[in-house]
């Protein structure tokens, strides 16, 4: 019998139940759910909770290549393990390869939705875009003066299939290298989420005991001290959740137990992992906490923290297969230089997404009152405040987006904006050990995140650690014991986290990127002229002056606000003289 996918409710879930599995994760983003998926073809039954419903997120990632090796594997040991009678099935009756779907010779790139393209209604199309143009622009003056250099590489190339074999162990070599292809990130996780929803239909179906694998998509662990994390006598954790209703309070995303529903008792995992986001509260629960990680720039004042602060905004325009990366002087009242970074993402034939990062330099101010646009006074809270503060950020982005896309402001500021632009602070943070318990370990952005200008917390994450979750049950099928594994497990993320730290280190403060690749950053020094390792004037940033410094906010995606205007599908135009 083949099955096809549809919609898992909850009451599907509720009615079939799972105790004791093998593994428990907690928080359903990337990392989760592949860790999710390497463990359902490992043989290993799995429960995934999460407390968002389904995935949002509406950034673009750019995704390096291991992913799709990874995918393609995955179907293979599906394939493997359990025959096609096993795997899930589109409605045509063919088999659903995860990696096909994400990418294929046989379909195109475009403006997907992406739950046409998993369950094969749209059959033109495939989820991720592939990287046409990679471009450097170097316009830091150079004697006093403007100065553009523009370095135009090779894109990287697109393999026809997956190459499990290729697949990169060392992940300092997967975040350095360049990426391949682009995606919006809630495209990818509906992905990963159909899939594990339609074994988990397959077994509700056919009523295999135990199932595979169950999903708890509107629900939390127990926040009450002792009921949702119970510490058993071994030193392991039993693991309770709540299901939760969530309404907008008052411009607020609120969540709060179900009324008259009962905690449901998912037992004792042999391993659970924490993967919730920058700062979950479970894994704080546990005892685990971040710091801030320090990083020597080399200008003589010794370690400071890594923090820079960006804009981000997503503009309605033809930026199409590209990764555009652009660094350019700022100067303050006194004259000194600071080297600022921009970045333009698009997606191939898609021109509603022209996703402009631009940093911000440590001098800048968004203060109204310090920018003279209201007296002083003026209530921080007042309607005039906030207002004029929305106005110099909007100029200052439009000002550098234009510089990096190389159009003209007045035509920029004609073309409509779906999200942005928003005013977010990078701080490198990590924790020391990811083991939290005798069966638990944190990952992903809730152990540790770095920079994430070219995607390195969702590739950490994703390709990084959910792989070392799969290497966990491949040591305990050699004959490792649980807490032999465990500990292995744990300091292999924390390799993952610290590759990742170390590759984005020069990200806040040298002028080559990270992401090209070895050989093409080479081109970029040639052209330019600086040294590799020359940096940037820097200030801590405990003498920062900002309005509002908050990171990027998941429930922004679930309320939209429009700058109405036009869609720009011409191509972008040709870069000459330094603007």
């Amino acid at each position: 019998m083949k099955h096809r996918m549809h919609h898992l409710d909850e009451a599907d879930v509720a009615a079939s139940p799972v105790t004791d599995p093998d593994f428990v994760a907690l928080g359903l983003g990337g990392t989760n759910m592949m860790a999710m998926l390497w463990t359902i073809a490992m043989g290993r039954r799995a429960v995934g909770v999460d407390m968002r419903g389904d995935p949002f997120l509406g950034v673009h990632w750019n995704l390096r290549v291991d992913l799709f090796h990874q995918l393609g594997l995955i179907d293979r040991m599906m394939m493997d393990r359990y025959g096609e009678a096993g795997v899930p099935h589109h409605k045509d009756g063919t088999v659903f390869r995860l990696a096909e779907r994400f990418y294929s010779t046989n379909t195109l790139a475009g403006d997907v939705t992406p739950d046409e393209v998993i369950d094969k209604y749209d059959r033109v199309l495939h989820l991720v875009g592939t990287i046409e143009h990679v471009e450097f622009i170097d316009d830091r003056w150079r004697d006093g003066r403007p100065h553009r250099v523009l370095t135009v590489l090779d894109p990287p190339p697109v393999p026809r299939v997956p190459e499990p074999e290729t697949i990169r162990s060392d992940l300092r070599d997967v975040l350095d290298g360049p990426s391949t292809f682009q995606a919006e990130a809630a495209s990818i996780l509906r992905l990963l989420r159909r899939y594990i929803e339609a074994i988990a239909e397959m077994d509700l179906a056919t009523g295999l005991t135990p199932p595979r694998v169950r999903l708890f998509t509107h629900h939390r662990v127990m926040d009450a001290e002792g009921e949702g994390f119970v510490r058993q006598p071994d030193g392991r954790y039993r693991i309770r959740i709540m299901e939760l209703q969530e309404f907008d309070f008052k411009g607020r995303f609120v969540r709060i137990p179900m009324p008259g529903s009962e905690p449901i008792d998912l037992g004792v995992p042999e391993l659970f992992v924490i993967a919730e986001g920058f700062d979950s509260t479970d894994a704080g629960r546990l005892g685990f906490e971040q710091h801030d990680v320090s990083v020597d720039h080399q200008d003589g004042r010794g370690p400071v923290v890594a923090q820079a602060d960006f804009i981000a905004g997503l503009l309605e325009i033809l930026v199409d297969g590209r990764l555009r990366r652009r660094i350019s002087s700022q100067f303050d009242a006194d004259g000194r230089e600071y080297w600022v970074r921009q970045i333009a993402v698009g997606h191939e034939n898609d021109p509603e997404v022209g996703w402009v990062l631009v940093q911000v330099p440590d001098f800048k101010s968004f203060d109204p009152i310090v920018e003279g646009l209201v007296p002083a006074g003026t209530d921080p809270q007042s309607a005039e405040y906030f207002g004029a503060y929305q106005h110099l950020l909007y100029e200052f982005y439009i000002q550098q987006a234009a510089e990096v896309l190389g159009i003209e402001q007045s035509a920029l500021r004609r073309v409509q904006m779906a999200y942005g632009p928003k005013l977010f602070s990078l701080i490198e943070r990590m924790g020391d050990d990811a083991l939290i318990a005798r069966n638990g370990v944190v990952a992903g952005d809730s152990f540790g995140n770095g920079h994430f200008l070219t995607s390195g917390g969702a590739m950490t994450g994703m390709i990084g650690h959910s792989a070392r979750i799969l290497r966990y049950w491949q040591a305990r099928n050699l004959g490792k014991t649980p807490e032999v594994a465990i500990r292995e497990l744990a300091e292999s993320i924390r390799q993952d986290t610290s590759a990742w730290l170390e590759v984005s280190a020069s990200e806040y403060s040298d002028a080559v990127p990270i992401n090209f690749g070895a050989e093409r950053i080479e081109a970029i020094v040639a052209a330019s002229g600086y040294p590799a390792g020359v940096h940037d004037t820097r200030i801590e940033a405990a003498r920062r002056h900002r309005h509002t410094l908050l990171p990027l906010d998941a429930s922004d995606w679930r309320r939209p606000v429009f700058r109405n205007g036009i869609v720009m599908t011409d191509p972008l135009p040709e870069l000459s003289m330094h603007p």
